[in-house]
């Protein structure tokens, strides 16, 4: 077998490689980003791995990778299911694989104290493979942090050379993240850009789409034909703001960008369905009594002023408008059109707060229809 450095040119998706003990660990955010801020929840999403892929050129029959997962788990509460990592032949999803052993953080909700549980390397390997020249891309798991340890094959690997695609670089929240979809290719942004053809960048931020300034600061220099941002249901059940400050930090971010982006299509999208949110402020809180993970709104409707998801649709329809007047590449996207009351009643939020499966699938169709860019 032979034994590949795994560097920048065959990883896409990913804005930093931190070199660790045992190997590298992709980020999506610079380091620059990540030191102005020390919010350790943004710091454990943002080293999840969500739209980030290891892409190369091979004959190789067999691929190995060796890495070592961190994954959350809640005392109390049943394990996590292991990540997914989807092994992608000429495009095509070919074989999936997880890693059995990982370190453990297990959050206690409680308390907030968290335990360290540290755990082994696991080697993925990935067998049968045709012996002709072909493109493999590897993505990893969306929602554990992933160091990458070592990149074995039984024949040489190399860079798959720029396809002249586009790139789409989105900004959200845990539901771009990929929350509770099956895999890494089937979280609602990974199924929109294989379904229009382009090259992901996914900066969705589980509890971290709060219209930070480095974030946008961020998408200003990354290049990219097609820029995507939502906003909204982190700013709700963190309770971060009030609407006086929601609209110029909006206008802000969109400056932010424009500076870096001035004519590139830039679509802003707002909140999907989430009852408990529609009408109801945050913050949110965790709710155990079905004995399950679940979430529900704490906030008082009558206070004035405060974030409800109808009140950041109605603003963002607002400056979407005004902006457009001067801005013709900049469009609105209602959210629910992606995700409404009907599918709701369908396919309802598992924990009243994340879309399953099958409507992370049904985002990204409608995404890739809708956006039109």
């Amino acid at each position: 077998m032979i034994t590949t450095p795994i560097t920048e040119a065959i990883l896409r998706g990913a804005l930093d490689l931190e070199r660790t003990e045992n190997g590298v660990l992709p980020h999506r955010l610079p380091a620059w980003a990540r030191a102005q801020c020390d919010d350790p929840q943004l710091a454990m999403v943002e080293a999840q791995p969500s739209g980030v892929r290891l892409v190369f050129r091979t004959r190789a029959t067999a691929v190995e990778l060796d890495v070592l997962a961190t994954r959350n788990t809640y005392r109390g509460m049943p394990p996590r299911p292991a990540g997914v990592y989807d092994l992608l032949v000429g495009g095509e999803l070919t074989a999936r694989a997880d890693a059995s052993d990982a370190t453990l953080l297990i959050l206690d909700m409680a308390t907030g104290a968290v335990e360290t549980r540290p755990g082994p390397v696991s080697t993925l390997r990935f067998g049968d493979l045709s012996p002709a020249a072909k493109g493999i891309e590897i993505w990893l798991p969306h929602k554990e942090i992933i160091e990458l340890v070592a990149l074995r094959t039984d024949a040489s690997i190399e860079p798959v050379p720029d396809r002249g695609r586009r790139v789409w670089l989105h900004h959200g929240s845990s539901i771009s993240h990929g929350s509770d979809a099956e895999s890494p290719t089937t979280t609602w942004p990974a199924i929109a850009a294989s379904r229009r053809g382009v090259d992901l960048i996914n900066l969705g931020f589980g509890g971290g789409a709060l219209l930070d300034p480095f974030v946008a600061r961020t998408m200003r220099d990354i290049p990219a034909d097609m820029i995507s941002v939502k906003i909204g249901i982190n700013l709700v059940n963190t309770d971060l703001m009030r609407l006086r400050a929601f609209g110029p930090a909006v206008h802000g971010f969109l400056d932010t960008i424009r500076d870096g982006h001035p004519d590139t299509p830039l679509l802003v999208v707002s909140p999907i369905h989430c009852p408990i949110h529609e009408h109801t402020p945050g913050p949110g809180a965790l709710d155990m009594s079905s004995g399950r993970l679940q979430f529900r709104a704490t906030g008082d409707p009558a206070e004035r002023g405060k974030l409800t998801l109808s009140v950041i649709r109605e603003e963002l329809a607002r400056i979407a408008a005004a902006r457009a007047a001067d801005d013709p590449a900049l469009r609105y996207l209602d959210g629910r059109e992606l995700y409404g009351e009907d599918d709701f009643a369908e396919l309802p939020l598992p924990d009243r707060l994340h879309p399953d499966a099958a409507a992370h699938v049904r985002m990204g169709e409608r995404f890739a229809e809708l956006s039109a860019f």
